[in-house]
């Protein structure tokens, strides 16, 4: 309405069109982009370059500019996309370019006796002209956004890879090798692991925060992040070869995952009952009734008190130790083939700790299925599985029995640094008086 009130006030012509869209445009523009620069102006390093005595201008050029770039420069495409249809809709109806000169929408005014007549086809290159303009705009906004994001990674070539081979259970459920994650720009992040995982095997993997624990197991359930990529020389679970696209009610009946961050795994506008039981009825075809019974056996079995009051509840009045158990319930409530839990006992006390790896246990055992099980914490991880996995740098360093994750049997260096870094609580207490 704006611009059709600012075209009639300067008169019919194209220039007029352009200064009518270009004012209607200013508040919306300068509003977001107001919006995307206060955000920045209160980050700690633009406060850092201020007490330097950096100068306003430079500030505006080395901090703030460079962390707009990507949004404005979509905005920026958007809105000529958006300009170039609003001037088309000037000229058609008389208010934009005027004969001889023509726009769009100036072909489209004058098509109009012919779409009247029956010849619609007229109409249809000036139509589509506008369509593949604006796309045309929008797309090379998007790939200006994509150059101008700083945090975009240089090119470089990949480093080479070693495969690391590692012995195999003969009855093996999960084989995978030679399993590489590389981001965009080609570098590795997981460097050509290989391993396997029996029926009924719990296997552990220990390292420091980076080394590619996470990575490796998202591989696994086909979840990677945006931006990496997977590649190996096998991935198989059973009968399903992981390499290939796998329809998602499979992967919910094959793998079960208890991820890390509790606090973003729920959808804060539904209730917990209906969120924990929607696996039962999407993919295996459970009643309301079933799988709400279903999830309050899980919950009961993880040690939450009062389950079916619980289950009405929203994530947000749960406590993040017992949102942690509501995903390892589940994960409990299906009989998977592979459970890969991401610290699953990060944030709960040692009592409930000791009760859902006992619960972990007891599926892993009673249903045969396999357990990855991803952990800080050495002592935990040497109670609960098989064999423990040691990954440093996005490799596996070493490979031992869980009975010897100790410094007598560890080899590696970095090996016997974990342990050497894992605290112990043997020295004496003194005595305290009455």
């Amino acid at each position: 309405m704006l611009a059709l009130v600012v075209a009639a006030i300067l008169g019919a012509s194209a220039p007029s069109a352009v200064v009518a869209i270009g004012v209607s445009g200013i508040p919306y523009f300068a509003r977001l982009a107001a919006n995307l620069a206060g955000s920045v102006l209160h980050r700690d390093y633009v406060e850092t370059a201020r007490l330097l005595g950096v100068p306003p201008l430079a500030v505006l050029r080395r901090h703030v500019l460079p962390n707009i770039a990507e949004p404005i420069l979509v905005l920026t495409a958007s809105t000529f996309a958006a300009s170039l249809t609003a001037i088309s809709a000037l000229s058609f109806v008389g208010l934009g370019v005027q004969s001889p000169a023509y726009d769009y929408g100036k072909l489209l005014n004058e098509a109009l006796p012919s779409l009247l007549a029956g010849r619609a086809y007229q109409v249809v290159g000036p139509a589509a002209l506008i369509v593949l303009a604006g796309v045309a705009a929008m797309l090379l906004g998007d790939g200006l956004a994509a150059r101008a994001d700083p945090r975009r990674p240089a090119p470089r070539r990949a480093a080479p890879v070693r495969p690391t081979e590692l012995h195999a259970p003969g009855d093996a459920l999960l084989h995978a090798e030679n399993v590489v994650v590389s981001r965009a720009d080609g570098v590795a992040l997981v460097k050509g692991v290989s391993f396997s995982i029996g029926r009924g095997e719990m296997l552990g993997i220990v390292g420091e925060s980076g080394s590619g624990k996470s990575l490796t197991a998202l591989t696994v359930a086909r979840l990677l992040p945006d931006g990496l990529e997977a590649s190996a020389r096998r991935l198989t679970l059973g009968d399903k070869d992981l390499l290939r696209r796998q329809p998602p009610a499979a992967m919910a009946r094959a793998i079960a995952l208890v991820y890390q961050d509790p606090g973003t795994t729920f959808n804060p506008a539904l209730r917990m009952g209906a969120q924990l039981g929607q696996v039962l009825r999407a993919h295996f075809g459970r009643s309301r009734s079933q799988a709400d019974a279903a999830v309050r056996g899980a919950l009961e079995a993880v040690r939450v008190s009062d389950a079916p009051r619980r289950m009405r509840q929203r994530p947000h009045e749960w406590s993040g130790g017992m949102r942690q158990r509501a995903m390892l319930s589940s994960a409990l409530t299906v009989t998977p083939e592979l459970i890969i839990a991401d610290e699953p006992t990060t944030a709960l006390d040692v009592t409930v700790q000791r009760e859902i790896l006992r619960e972990l246990r007891r599926v892993s055992i009673e249903n045969g299925c396999a357990l990855l099980f991803i952990s800080h914490d050495i002592a935990v991880v040497r109670a609960l599985c098989h064999r423990v996995l040691v990954m440093k740098d996005g490799e596996i360093v070493e490979e031992l029995p869980a009975a010897h994750l100790d410094h007598e049997h560890a080899r590696h260096p970095y090996t016997r640094s974990l342990l050497e870094a894992n605290p112990a609580f043997d020295v004496a207490r003194p005595e305290v008086s009455a």
